[in-house]
């Protein structure tokens, strides 16, 4: 009787068999694949910042507000999956376990990284100026939009605020969690244990309040474009840079190198 899904090991060899196609995939559709991802993740946090508008202010439970943030924004990362893109963070498993398989190479990863990282702040970026700001969706200042607008304020203001050693802390729950996720998607092999793999772990850390690179691209570049306190440029950076590091060290060191370790090496 066949399964549908791949036992742990089949897993891993199939994660490392997807990181050599990574590693010899072309610059141009690196580049397209890398910014469509940027875009998913950005259409699920303007959900997620949509379906949550004023139910803090409306007395809801703190808990309660959370959660509908982190039930809804799972939907970026299943269209990333399933449509097929280019997310830095899901690469950071991807890459650093194909290296240590042998799949891909140090060169490899390295543009891998590089280039879907800037390319996913293009998409982010894009989702956020033009589909969230331009069309008006996000930056009424009055109506019912209003508090769309106020709430994606103080998204960014807050993640701006993080001293850095959370913000890397915080970068490191983040993506081992999504990792995990991407991992029980490989691990399917229907599409509805996909979207359950993905949407478990995702909830998590969007519910619990961990950070991600990609996410913090659109929400805080948003800000930035609605005049939220205290968010700059420099200040955008001091977030990013340090999801940045703990994203990659959460999902390299406690998702890649432990399975690698366990699973595959010889």
């Amino acid at each position: 009787m066949s399964s549908s899904f791949k036992s742990p090991v089949d897993t891993a060899k199939a994660i490392s068999g997807a990181a050599g196609a990574k590693n010899s995939a072309s610059i141009v559709n690196l580049i397209l694949l890398s910014f469509l991802a940027g875009a998913y993740i950005a259409f699920g946090g303007l959900l997620a910042e949509v379906a949550n508008a004023g139910m803090a202010s409306a007395g809801l439970p703190v808990g309660l507000c959370k959660f509908v943030f982190g039930a809804t924004f799972p939907v970026g990362l299943i269209i990333v999956v399933l449509a097929g893109s280019e997310l830095f963070t899901g690469n950071v498993m991807f890459m650093t376990l194909g290296v240590l398989d042998g799949s891909a190479s140090v060169g490899g990863l390295a543009k891998n990284w590089v280039v879907s990282w800037i390319f996913n702040f293009v998409g982010a970026v894009f989702v956020a100026f033009v589909l969230a700001y331009m069309t008006g969706i996000i930056g009424a200042t009055e109506g019912p939009n209003a508090a769309i607008t106020q709430g994606a304020m103080k998204v960014a203001a807050d993640k701006v605020a993080l001293p850095w050693d959370k913000a890397l802390i915080r970068g490191i729950g983040c993506n081992w969690l999504v990792c995990l996720a991407v991992w029980l998607a490989n691990a399917s092999d229907d599409v509805i244990g996909k979207i359950f793999g993905i949407w478990f772990p995702i909830m998590a850390f969007v519910t619990i309040g961990f950070e991600h690179s990609v996410a913090n691209m659109f929400f805080i570049p948003l800000g930035l474009f609605l005049g939220a306190d205290g968010v700059t440029p420099i200040s955008m950076l001091g977030n990013i840079i340090p999801v940045t590091i703990g994203n990659i060290i959460g999902g390299a060191i406690f998702v890649a190198c432990i399975y690698w370790w366990t699973y595959l090496k010889d």
